[in-house]
């Protein structure tokens, strides 16, 4: 294809901002410049794109997603959360493996990889799971291909708690990859949920969620998962971080002198348990949305560096499911079509920088991670841009949901930008309200 122009906007990349354009030639940024570009730079593009003062950002990468493919596809599925994500100007998403069948196997790994490149507007990478018995599997797994290991030390997922000690200890002593974790003490949530249905009964309403699945639970989790990490040098990262405590196990060295890392998710900066009482099962998620002090807690450690990526842990599930008590209601709910909308409205609410969410977003997840050429606006990568236009509100209705699911908890919410373009690998995705199934993603490779 001919190459492409984007003029007329706002960059904003590592740190910058500048009024520019950028080239994009086949797949990948030719050019990234200052001002306005020259007639021979117009001449060489045949699609030109003047985005009239509109922010140009790098396309945010989600580590954190529940696609539900395979096995579950009556709420979600590969491509309609990947439409989801393009249109929030995601670009980037790593998905994890409590499917059915979990992703457990090198066999079930690669199936997944084929199936996204026939049909995700996105760019993928998954995750191989752990269990007590598939240590060769880990071993056996090639990091290149693979963003790392996913742990659940939390039994929200069914059977892929990792509750062997001795287990631990090897995949942590003996993975030659990232270890990232779901950080929740089994045995204290059983034991606070004994503890609420022998006093008040099994039909316990949503406001006991956070007590069942508490700070308690989160803390002992992460303490001991640290420690091992410390021990055996892994490369740990604590993924939806919820409390104030925990941020203690963190430091805010830069990002390449880390071994531990943590991750917080958008609901997490943005609601409380106050909301419990507007939203219900709504905002029911493992680990659970807690209070004002952690949320406070949550959004300092982000702007002084002890958090190091923000992302979703978007998990769809039908309305029916979110049903009944906080026991039988499932926990989980879509966010990525508007996860980086949420960021740029705590912009403006001056919680946050604007440079600070496309690194978090954008910068960090790839450094993090080790993505190669992407996450930033640089000559030489692949040109995965977001388009945003911060004249045009967004209100999120039922029509404009992508998610499978076919609801989210910002419905009738009206955020102050809107995405108005997506460029996945050079192809334009996503164009003011219209996927367009033009192209595919890639697999994602890592500099492990």
């Amino acid at each position: 294809m001919g190459k492409t122009l984007i003029f007329n906007g706002e960059l904003v990349n590592e740190g910058r901002r500048w009024k520019g354009y950028i080239v994009i030639d086949n797949e990948y940024i030719e050019k990234v410049g200052e001002g306005e570009p020259d007639a021979e730079i117009k001449a060489q593009c045949s699609t030109q794109y003047d985005v009239d003062g509109a922010l140009i950002l790098p396309g945010v990468i989600d580590d954190q997603v529940h696609f539900r493919d395979p096995g579950l596809t009556h709420k979600a599925d590969i491509y309609t959360e990947s439409a989801a994500a393009v249109a929030g100007g995601v670009t980037s998403f790593m998905d994890m493996p409590n499917t059915k069948p979990p992703t457990v196997t090198l066999e079930a790994l690669e199936q997944k990889n084929k199936h996204a490149s026939e049909v995700s507007l996105a760019n993928y990478g998954f995750f191989i799971g752990g269990t007590n018995d598939n240590l060769a599997t880990l071993l056996a797994t090639d990091y290149k291909y693979t963003p790392g290991v996913k742990l659940f030390l939390g039994a929200s997922t069914g059977n892929m708690l990792v509750d062997n000690r001795e287990t631990l200890k090897n995949i942590f002593s003996e993975v030659p990859a990232l270890i990232a974790i779901h950080s929740e003490d089994e045995a204290t949530i059983r034991r606070n949920r004994e503890f609420y249905v022998k006093k008040y009964g099994e039909d316990l309403p949503i406001k006991f969620h956070p007590l069942i699945r508490s700070n308690e639970a989160c803390y002992k989790c992460t303490a001991r998962a640290v420690e091992l990490a410390t021990k055996c040098n892994t490369r740990l990262h604590v993924l939806h971080l919820s409390t104030e405590r925990e941020l203690e196990f963190f430091s805010n060295k830069p990002l390449c002198e880390k071994k531990i890392t943590a991750e917080v998710c958008v609901h997490h900066l943005w609601f409380t348990d106050d909301d419990y009482a507007k939203y219900g099962n709504l905002i029911k998620w493992n680990p659970a949305i807690k209070t004002w002090d952690d949320r406070a807690a949550l959004r300092m450690a982000l702007n002084q560096n002890y958090i190091d990526i923000v992302a979703t842990d978007h998990a769809p599930h039908l309305l029916s499911e979110k049903q009944g008590s906080c026991l039988k209601a499932a926990s989980g709910g879509p966010l990525i079509q508007h996860s980086l909308l949420v960021m740029l409205e705590l912009v403006k609410q001056n919680e946050f920088t604007l440079e600070l969410v496309v690194d978090k977003m954008c910068h960090a997840p790839a450094e993090l991670y080790k993505v190669k050429d992407r996450g930033d606006l640089r000559e030489g990568y692949y040109a995965d841009i977001v388009v945003v236009d911060q004249t045009v509100p967004f209100t999120v209705r039922a029509e404009n949901i992508l998610t499978k699911c076919g609801w989210s908890p910002f419905e009738g919410y009206m955020f102050h930008n809107s995405v108005r373009q997506t460029f996945v690998n050079g192809n334009l995705v996503y164009n003011q309200g219209e996927i367009l199934r033009n192209s595919f993603g890639k697999r994602l490779v890592y500099n492990n």
